[in-house]
C-alpha cells in the first residue's frame, strides 16, 4: 500500500477517494491561516482577490458591505464559486496570477484596483500592475504562518498546495525519492532545485491534485 502525505487537511470527500483508491494517507497541517484587523484608506474600482482566505477576512469586515457594488476580479475557480456564493459579481477569472495579470493589462489598464492581499504573497500582480502604470493600492486582510512538523513516517508521495507548504516542509525534513504533486506551476517551481520528481495537477484544485495522484500511481503500478 502506497503511503500519501498531505502537507493540509484534506476534505473527507478528498480522502476517501484516496483511501478508496487503495492509498495510506496522513494529514498534516503545515502552515496556518488567521483573519486580521485592517483598516482601507480608499477603495478603488476593481477589487482584486487571489484567495478565498482574503475573501473570508474581508467578509468579516465592515468592508464586506462596501465593496457589493464593485467589480470583482479573482484568482481560482474555489475562490471565484465562494464569492459568487456570498453574491458577489465576479467579472474575471483566471487560474492563475500571472493569468489575471495578462486580463488586466489587455483589458483594464485604465482602471484601478484594490488588492485584498496575505503577508505572504507573490510579486507577480504587484510587478505586472506596477510595470503597467496601473493605479492600484494593497489591503493585507489575512496572515500565514509556517507551522513546521517533522514527519517520521515515510511516504511514497507528498501533496504540496502552495510555496509556503513547502518552505515548511523542509523545515524539518527533506524530499528524498517521494514522489512531489503540486498544486499548480507556482508551488511546483518552489521544489524545482529540491527535487525532479514533481508532478503537476491539470488544474490548481485540491480535487485535481488527489486525480493526478491516483492516474500516477496507476500507469506506474
Amino acid at each position: 500500500m502506497k503511503t500519501i502525505l498531505s502537507t493540509k487537511k484534506l476534505k473527507k470527500a478528498d480522502k476517501e477517494r484516496l483511501s478508496d483508491a487503495g492509498f495510506s494517507v496522513v494529514e498534516k497541517k503545515f502552515i496556518k491561516t488567521k483573519a486580521i484587523n485592517f483598516q482601507v484608506a480608499s477603495l478603488n474600482e476593481y477589487i482584486i482577490f487571489t484567495s478565498k482566505n482574503a475573501v473570508k477576512s474581508v467578509l468579516k469586515s465592515s468592508i464586506g458591505k462596501q465593496i457589493r457594488d464593485k467589480k470583482i476580479i479573482c484568482v481560482g475557480q474555489k475562490t471565484r464559486d465562494f464569492l459568487r456564493k456570498n453574491n458577489f459579481s465576479v467579472e474575471e477569472n483566471a487560474d492563475y496570477a500571472i493569468n489575471l495579470g495578462e486580463i488586466i493589462k489587455r483589458t483594464y489598464k485604465d482602471n484601478s484596483f484594490t488588492f485584498f492581499s496575505g503577508n505572504i504573497r507573490r510579486n507577480t500582480l504587484p510587478d505586472l500592475l506596477n510595470e503597467n502604470s496601473i493605479k492600484w493600492n494593497e489591503v493585507i486582510v489575512y496572515e500565514t504562518t509556517l507551522n513546521p512538523k517533522e514527519i517520521k513516517e515515510n511516504s511514497d508521495g507528498i501533496l504540496f498546495f502552495s510555496p509556503s507548504a513547502i518552505e515548511s516542509y523542509l523545515t524539518k525534513n527533506k524530499i528524498e525519492n517521494e514522489t512531489c504533486f503540486c498544486i499548480g506551476t507556482t508551488t511546483a517551481k518552489a521544489l524545482e532545485t529540491k527535487t525532479k520528481n514533481i508532478k503537476i495537477a491539470s488544474k490548481p484544485l485540491v480535487e485535481s491534485v488527489i486525480d493526478e495522484v491516483i492516474k500516477y500511481y496507476k500507469k506506474n503500478d
